[in-house]
């Protein structure tokens, strides 16, 4: 029997087909008057997230 999925995992990280795990860069959501235009275009990019995968079969439930 398989456990539950970690919902809060599942809403902040995105599983590639190939089995990538991408996240969202922080510090995007507000105060971004004072930033510089490319540090504000850099922050849309997702970058890769590295887990391990004892812990990755853990939050998701295959």
């Amino acid at each position: 029997m398989n456990g539950k999925t970690n919902k809060s995992f599942t809403k902040r990280l995105k599983i590639t087909k190939n089995g990538k795990v991408i996240r969202r860069k922080s510090g995007i959501n507000h105060f971004q008057a004072k930033k510089s235009r490319k540090s504000q275009l850099n922050k849309k990019q997702t970058e890769n997230f590295i887990i391990k995968p004892k812990l990755l079969s853990r939050l998701i439930d295959n």
